[in-house]
């Protein structure tokens, strides 16, 4: 069997309880799991130091979360540790549904063919995260601290927050400017805070065993109703790295916990399912249920909540850690832009503002899904069963099917920082959503390794003009443009053109198939305002550089005029 072996990192004496000078830190993380990882080395990559705090010393135990999705990817790889996981994970974009002894439908998930990434790949937590650590490890900005458990904090303070913390050696407290809690669902943080979660604990169990077996199954995710194998009530085959596969049963509500985890009464099930003629070893066996909760704000004076501390949604879906890695993106750039002084404090609230819809809609989604998997009465079984009789014969059936709607970029539609939407129609990239990974070729300095836009955009507030040469741009607005790359808030203009060699002053991105050009439905003149979290934020048919600059004001003190509000519909 292929073991894998837990790293220990090592506990280092803090220097509030060696003798040493115990500094203010700007940011303090509560958590070093792969959602306060991806926080600090975010904040990292724009040179803002952090203290990062976790009582254990180790990766989590078991697999975990183990579908690792493409905005999650393209999020790493900004970060600069995508590569190790996409060579150690299982790429996948398939999925076959299943009803009793029949296949429903099939399905793949790649919605861009040439993207960077796949639609997911599949790699247990304990390697996220101690790729994550080994990042962190090597870089200045970050100090880890394990075996340095939280018992509670002080949040009175206008400008900080004091956090009491207990070692091997005593406990200390530590002050910061910011915390940020990723101390996952049992959060300490919350609980200290006297928080509670709004939403709901389904009524039902799910059992997951992840198993080592030889096999030569397809890559794909496979989703049971109702199996023929029985008695559970759905099932699920997922492979992971290192021949592993996650098997997940549903037991329903009235089991004994104790029992249904014991090896020998695992083992039957798994038979039942993979056949009695495959040898296996079990990795993990864990129960856990259906929960859809979320805090009502993640945002409490100078604490924010972010991932499992924030939110809880069923795992079907892979919407947990995906959905906190995208907090940590969306907060970043925000931290990052008011600790360096370029953005008010104002800004922060947008954290607020756009990640509690996105989680609601995050639970929305995982509730509609344990719905349908777990019906909760008679008219609710026979109309799922009804659906899914139907989707064997009929593709309308198919699109009411639900195995866990999968894991898709949230659409800040609704945010404050967008304003501008001028002449679009409603095509193109609309504001809020994320800038697809299609493919393009850098021709600037520097921009060798690019081959997708997100590479070109990296972390900061990015402009994209289309036009076929340099020359095509009106004087006044390529001064205002080279004008604004070097203002104290620079915004990063990139000439997209089908010709090579097109730019001069501003950098070039050869639109060579035309994939950035269609994706983003551009004309000669169109220009798009990108966020460092590379969501669109305002565009425009023909630039106004006027109006770019009071866009760019409107994404980092939130503050729209009457024309953008009039203008935003577009």
């Amino acid at each position: 069997m292929t073991t894998y072996t837990y790293p220990r990192f090592d506990y280092v004496k803090p220097a509030e309880l060696s003798g040493g000078t115990a500094s203010r830190h700007p940011v303090a993380v509560v958590g070093a799991g792969l959602v306060g990882l991806t926080m600090a080395l975010d904040l990292a990559q724009r040179g803002i130091a952090c203290v990062v705090l976790d009582d254990d010393e180790t990766v989590s135990h078991g697999s975990r979360s183990i579908c690792q999705a493409k905005r999650t990817l393209e999020i790493w790889d900004r970060l600069g540790v995508a590569g190790k996981m996409m060579d150690q994970g299982v790429t996948w974009n398939d999925g076959r549904v299943f009803y009793r002894d029949s296949e429903l439908y099939q399905f793949n998930l790649q919605d861009i063919p040439d993207s960077k990434f796949p639609a997911f790949i599949n790699l247990q937590q304990y390697y996220v995260e101690q790729y994550l650590v080994e990042a962190a490890q090597v870089n200045d900005l970050i100090e880890l601290r394990w075996r340095n458990q939280v018992t509670g904090i002080d949040t009175a303070a206008a400008d900080g927050v004091t956090v009491h913390v207990d070692t091997p050696d005593g406990k200390y407290s530590l002050s910061c400017d910011w915390l940020i809690a990723a101390d996952g669902a049992r959060s300490t943080i919350r609980r200290e805070m006297g928080l509670d979660f709004i939403g709901e604990v389904f009524q039902d169990h799910f059992l997951i065993a992840d198993i080592e077996m030889q096999v030569d199954f397809p890559v794909e995710r496979r989703f049971w109703f109702d199996p023929p194998w029985g008695p559970e009530q759905s099932a699920l085959l997922h492979m992971q790295s290192d021949n592993k596969w996650r098997l997940d049963f549903q037991l329903g509500w009235d089991i004994d916990k104790e029992r249904e985890v014991k090896p020998e009464n695992v083992i039957p099930r798994v038979k039942r399912m993979i056949g009695d003629d495959i040898e296996f070893e079990f990795e993990w066996i864990s129960i856990y249920t259906f929960q859809c909760r979320r805090l009502e704000k993640f945002k409490h004076g100078r604490v924010f909540f972010i991932g499992d501390a924030a939110h809880q949604v069923s795992p079907f879906g892979a919407r947990g850690g995906n959905t906190g890695v995208q907090d940590a993106d969306n907060l970043g750039w925000k931290l990052g832009l008011v600790l360096n002084g370029r953005a008010p404090e104002a800004l922060l609230e947008s954290y607020d503002q756009e990640r509690v819809p996105a989680s609601a809609e995050s639970i929305m989604h995982s509730t509609r899904a344990t719905d349908f998997i777990t019906p909760k009465g008679p008219v609710s079984r026979a109309f799922r069963d009804a659906v899914l009789e139907l989707a064997r014969d009929y593709p309308f059936a198919r699109a009411l099917v639900n195995s866990g709607r999968l894991s898709t970029p949230t659409l800040l539609r609704d945010s404050p920082l967008n304003s501008y939407n001028v002449g679009f129609n409603g095509t193109g990239v609309t504001l809020g959503t994320p800038c697809p990974s299609v493919p393009v070729e850098a021709q600037y300095e520097g921009g060798d390794a690019v081959s997708h836009l997100p590479d070109a955009l990296g972390g900061g507030f990015c402009g994209l003009y289309f036009a076929e040469t340099e020359g095509d741009i009106p004087g006044d607005i390529l001064s205002g443009l080279l004008d604004l790359a070097g203002a104290d808030l620079p915004v990063s203009t990139f000439l997209v053109s089908p010709l090579q060699n097109a730019a001069s002053k501003l950098r070039g991105l050869f639109d060579r198939l035309g994939a950035v050009t269609q994706a983003l439905a551009a004309e000669p003149g169109t220009f798009y305002l990108v966020r460092p979290d590379q969501h669109v934020c305002a565009r425009w048919r023909s630039l106004d550089i006027g109006q770019l600059e009071t866009a760019l004001h409107t994404a980092v003190a939130q503050r729209q005029s009457g024309a953008e509000q009039a203008a935003s519909g577009g």
